[in-house]
């Protein structure tokens, strides 16, 4: 009897948390933070908070691991010729982005972040240039880092490779977990254990019935990367939980008109 219960209260927990986030009205996530229409640097400290200003929902950024294993957030494998996962943090540390803040690591990233409670930090877990070993160490340090900064509340993780996401849910059953390749069904997903599909809008255009079938797995449909107007309203109109965007400003105007 108490395993049923316990089983039931799990659930109702579930589907109060899913109804809460597809009923989000604002379903706009900033992606690289809001830097397009700012002059921040995207993936900057000064781009999330932007984002967080304007009211986004949620503020994506990306991880990568140095050679001795601590986190910056940048999304490219490389910044100005030097290669992340080669180099050490005493070297990256030296490295100013184009608006004159310093690389920045996890770790200064999720304090700023912190620092509010009403957008989300949306972590991409970057596929490691490495291989595969490399790509899932990276996914412990990034669940290990977000419980240190005690920032679990506010962080959400996405990955293109399907075994990090599920790292990530081993090593965090109650995080909310997203995979972006747009490979997978949604009955996959589901089995997988994960929160939703964060897939390119092109896949949801051939592919229509996921957003259907997502709802009624009661899972989270999430779009990237969404910037022109048309397409925004196409996605509006379907009434999937979030759109990413290097538009935020456009999209959150759209919002506000439904």
């Amino acid at each position: 009897m108490k395993k049923y219960i316990l089983t039931l209260a799990v659930g109702l927990l579930c589907l109060i948390n899913f109804e809460s986030m597809s009923q989000n009205k604002n379903k706009v996530i900033a992606h690289r933070g809001a830097w397009k229409n700012t002059g921040a640097t995207e993936n900057s400290i000064a781009a999330l908070e932007h984002a967080i200003k304007l009211g986004c929902y949620g503020s994506e950024f990306d991880v990568h691991m140095s050679a001795d294993s601590v986190l910056y957030v940048l999304h490219d494998h490389e910044i100005q010729g030097t290669h992340l996962e080669k180099t050490t943090s005493a070297e990256l540390s030296n490295i100013k982005l184009a608006n004159g803040e310093s690389l920045p690591t996890l770790e200064a990233y999720l304090k700023a972040g912190s620092k509010q409670k009403k957008t989300r930090l949306i972590l991409e877990i970057k596929t490691s240039s490495m291989g595969k070993e490399r790509s899932l160490a990276l996914a412990t340090k990034c669940v290990e880092m977000v419980k240190r900064m005690k920032a679990e509340k506010i962080t959400d993780y996405i990955a293109f490779d399907f075994d990090v996401c599920k790292k990530v849910k081993e090593l965090a059953p109650k995080a909310h977990v997203e995979y972006l390749n747009g490979d997978k069904t949604p009955e996959e997903i589901a089995a997988a254990g994960l929160d939703g599909m964060d897939y390119h809008f092109s896949v949801y255009k051939r592919k229509e019935d996921y957003i259907a079938a997502m709802r009624q797995q009661k899972l989270i449909t999430n779009v990237w990367t969404v910037n022109d107007e048309a397409t925004m309203k196409w996605f509006l109109e379907k009434d999937v939980d979030f759109i990413t965007t290097n538009e935020p400003e456009l999209l959150l105007g759209l919002t506000k008109q439904n």
